[in-house]
């Protein structure tokens, strides 16, 4: 098979693995959250913004080399040269910049609304990460609830649906990262500092996997945890059956 069939039917194939859904998504997991679909639509945007300038790039690639290619009855002969031309050097100078500022905006617009910190939320998470897991500390309507987790046993925190969540990130050791692929966002967690980040909307029931996505030392490989999104009712109910205990 040549090389270039093979390396299609290699991406055709990982990406089907992603489910339905996933060539819209740009290869993205399905997000549960109201900041992933911000994110998921930058992403898209910036896919379009890179294939369009692609498409044009490989234009011009493909325009020089048909008209301007060597000719056989003069092979050395020069294409005609063009300099000093002050209209294409502000052509070429001028959209690169607008194109720039453009994605810096909407990156920025989209940054500063996904990692907006503000009024008071629902429930409040202390994360811990440390060598060699995870431990969660909930706090709502008064009431606490702690989960630690080992490498051989990971730990569950579970989240009410349709509620807005603060995770506080602390870190005893080294740095780690907080990462829930379906969340679509990640963030250090690292000693000495705190990192804080809302959640506002939990959308659909569930469990999710999440792990360290910083190479922290021998055992990061095995930093796994499970967010749990149940509806409200059940989250009550295991607040009151936990509240008070260390899992």
């Amino acid at each position: 098979m040549p090389r270039a069939a093979a390396l299609a039917a290699l991406l055709a194939s990982v990406t089907a693995c992603g489910g339905p859904g996933t060539w819209s998504r740009g290869g993205m997991p399905e997000g549960v959250t109201k900041e992933a679909d911000i994110i998921q639509n930058l992403w898209n945007g910036a896919w379009i913004a890179a294939l369009a300038v692609g498409v044009v790039v490989w234009g011009l690639i493909l325009w020089a080399c048909a008209f301007h290619r060597k000719r056989k009855n003069s092979p050395d002969a020069l294409p005609p040269q063009v300099r000093y031309n002050l209209p294409i050097e502000i052509l070429y100078t001028t959209i690169p910049i607008i194109m720039v500022a453009v994605f810096f905006f909407f990156t920025a617009r989209d940054e500063n609304a996904i990692v907006k910190v503000a009024g008071t939320p629902d429930v409040k998470v202390q994360v811990e990460g440390f060598q060699w897991s995870w431990r969660f500390t909930s706090e709502y309507n008064g009431k606490t609830v702690r989960v630690s987790g080992t490498p051989e046993q990971k730990p569950v925190l579970v989240l009410p649906i349709e509620k807005k969540v603060r995770f506080d990130l602390v870190s005893p050791d080294v740095v780690h990262s907080f990462w829930v692929p379906a969340f679509l966002f990640k963030r250090d967690v690292i000693p000495g500092a705190k990192n804080v980040f809302d959640i506002n909307t939990l959308n659909r029931p569930g469990e999710f996997a999440g792990r360290c996505a910083e190479l922290c030392g021998v055992d990061h490989s095995r930093m796994l945890f499970t967010v749990k999104l149940v509806p409200q009712a059940e989250y009550d109910q295991y607040v009151n059956s936990q509240a008070g205990s260390a899992q």
